[in-house]
């Protein structure tokens, strides 16, 4: 591995584990502390217990009632699918999107193995590209890190199937688990897997996109490249009807996927590359745990 490579994980795991400790623990806790209930031990039976918990078979062998005490489960299989198609490789600013999807998924990464969870990886574009399944640890996650930071972007990976995604994702996750959806959403037909995926798991979207994809600036006359569908067109961004035509339809597709989210239930946050992540992160977090 290159220097340059070893070099800015090291910078990613600085910065996001600072963020982690600092912003984020607590709140990932309180969202997805224990999904489900684990056999502990069997006890007497007390006066109000439930009746639907009484061991029949202790009953039985000792002559006195016995009922089943459940604990919840604290240990969770968090799993990062990762958007890697062209789309994007795209900025405007500092940061292209996949780079701000990647820091995204390092936070994320950092937090479950803080609160001693497994963590897996799935990169996808039109297929699977690479999985790597959970486990705990810190030298675990910085595996992942190792290997979003290291992934060749510069690949012909034109098209984007979230659908092919999120079917695997379900073939592979046996038990209840958390799943980050990470993707600019460069694609269609995928709304009957998030609907069956986020009834069997805790699935929450985020969606990034670039400040220039929402504002185009006046660059003049400029040859505008579709990087999945491979068409080429010249516009002239001078004209100001042209910029508002470009920042209107791109802001009322933000908000009719936004709102086709919000009528399966199924959670989506979405940030701009210019945006705090943290701030939105935490505010989704704070918001939702009082749902919970």
């Amino acid at each position: 591995m290159s220097k340059d490579i070893l070099k800015k994980v090291r910078q990613i795991e600085i910065r996001t584990k600072n963020l982690v400790n600092d912003f984020f623990g607590g709140d990932y806790h309180s969202n997805f502390k224990g999904r489900g209930m684990t056999f502990s031990e069997v006890r007497e039976y007390q006066p109000g217990d439930d009746i639907r918990f009484i061991d029949w078979n202790v009953t039985a062998r000792t002559g006195k009632p016995y009922i089943k005490v459940f604990e919840e489960e604290r240990e969770l299989t968090v799993l990062l699918l990762i958007d890697v198609s062209s789309s994007g490789v795209f900025g405007s600013k500092s940061a292209l999107k996949i780079d701000l999807g990647i820091e995204i998924a390092s936070v994320l990464g950092f937090s479950a193995i803080k609160n001693n969870d497994k963590v897996g990886l799935v990169l996808f574009s039109d297929d699977v590209n690479k999985y790597i399944p959970p486990k705990k640890g810190k030298s675990h996650v910085l595996r992942l890190i190792t290997d979003l930071v290291n992934y060749d972007y510069s690949q012909d990976q034109n098209k984007t199937s979230i659908k092919n995604a999120l079917e695997f994702a379900n073939k592979i996750s046996n038990r209840k688990s958390v799943i980050f959806l990470i993707s600019d959403f460069v694609d269609d037909n995928f709304w009957p897997e998030i609907k069956h995926l986020n009834f069997k798991h805790d699935l929450i979207g985020i969606q990034i996109y670039d400040l220039f994809e929402k504002e185009f600036p006046n660059l003049g006359l400029v040859e505008v490249h579709d990087s999945e569908s491979g068409e080429k067109v010249w516009i002239d961004t001078s004209k100001k009807k042209t910029r508002l035509n470009f920042s209107k339809n791109f802001t009322q597709k933000l908000e009719e996927f936004s709102q086709n989210c919000k009528n399966i239930g199924f959670d989506l946050i979405q940030i701009g590359t210019n945006q705090d992540y943290i701030k939105i992160l935490t505010h989704f977090f704070k918001r939702r745990a009082k749902r919970i």
